[in-house]
């Protein structure tokens, strides 16, 4: 079963419960999501995103993964 939206952003919000989270995208491979939250103040961008790579439990790993590509863009709230 292909991975959803839905399912990035549940994953997400588990390492990131009181981010901003909104995940695009409907093909089950290719998405974009933006991710604010207070956690990522201070980090540089690399620092953010690997956070929230972390977060995904291994679904982009590999060829075998469920998620093919994520553009990713996070930033702590303004």
């Amino acid at each position: 079963m292909p991975i959803t939206a839905q399912d990035i952003e549940a994953l997400i919000r588990e390492s990131f419960p009181h981010a901003k989270i909104n995940v695009a995208g409907d093909d089950g491979a290719h998405f974009s999501a933006e991710v604010i939250d207070e956690s990522f103040r201070g980090l540089n961008r690399v620092q953010q995103q690997r956070a929230v790579m972390k977060a995904l439990n291994g679904k982009m790993d590999g060829a075998q993964g469920e998620l093919h590509a994520l553009g990713l863009t996070t930033k702590a709230p303004d």
